[in-house]
């Protein structure tokens, strides 16, 4: 059966084909694709895959062997003999650390958003305090925010991804459901957020962040205010998703 892919999907699996697999197997045909060959490409991408000579992450590795298991099982499924073994090729991923704020670094950025809010500063801190991801934050729109409730519920999520097919932009802005059903789902709303949203002068229509029905904040935007944020608190740089993992783990 034919496997329905999102877009974002798509286009990862394509980028992984024409950067990794095409330059080490298009000269070949699908049954001199051995054991060995896979081995050996697996290496070299550990060791200098990226484009500066330095190695992929194991993630980026595993993603691109589960890309050619999906075209082996193809071709088996249309009796082209490939060589099975491959498929016990298997990269050990080293899970690394889980990056969060400190108590003490969350306090500094809470007082510092707090005290300079404005729509995408008030955005931040909903993240913080409901763990949603960035682009489910630019797709929020404030019919699905329920003050007397104390509830907000995400299912759309706001995307920049390359076209599919090239023209003179290569990039384009998609709304979308979740990455998963379960991302599909009812938040509540904390007192300190619920006071905050109330007493910030928000539209209460149209998108969270832009008070627009048809204009919307893209994720850089917003990920462009959280670098410089961190920059004017003099806390260390870090990726966007830290929010997610700091709401967790104060869950926790």
């Amino acid at each position: 059966p034919l496997v329905e892919f999102k877009e974002a999907t798509y286009i990862r699996y394509r980028t992984l084909i024409k950067a990794y697999l095409l330059p080490t197997f298009q000269q070949r045909k699908i049954n001199e694709i051995t054991y060995d060959s896979v081995q050996s490409l697996c290496k070299t991408l550990e060791q200098h895959g990226k484009k500066n000579g330095a190695g992929l992450s194991t993630k980026t590795i595993s993603d691109i062997l589960s890309v050619l298991r999906g075209i082996l099982r193809y071709a088996q499924s249309q009796s082209i003999p490939i060589d099975p073994s491959i498929f016990n090729i298997r990269i050990r991923q080293v899970k690394k650390p889980l990056e969060i704020f400190s108590l003490s670094e969350q306090k500094i950025l809470q007082e510092y958003l707090m005290k300079h809010l404005d729509a995408l500063n008030l955005g931040i801190l909903l993240c913080l305090f409901t763990g949603i991801r960035v682009g489910e934050l630019c797709a929020l729109s404030w019919n699905n925010i329920s003050l007397n409730d104390s509830t907000l519920y995400i299912c759309q999520t706001v995307q920049r991804l390359q076209k599919q097919i090239p023209e003179e932009k290569r990039t384009h802005i998609i709304m979308t459901s979740p990455k998963s059903h379960a991302a599909n789902r009812t938040i509540p709303i904390s007192n300190t957020l619920l006071g905050l949203l109330k007493q910030y002068p928000l539209k209460q229509t149209g998108y969270f962040l832009s008070g627009s029905s048809t204009e919307i904040v893209e994720p850089r935007r917003i990920q462009y205010r959280f670098h410089k944020v961190l920059k004017e608190c003099g806390l260390e740089r870090k990726n966007f998703h830290v929010l997610r993992h700091t709401f967790a783990t104060r869950c926790i």
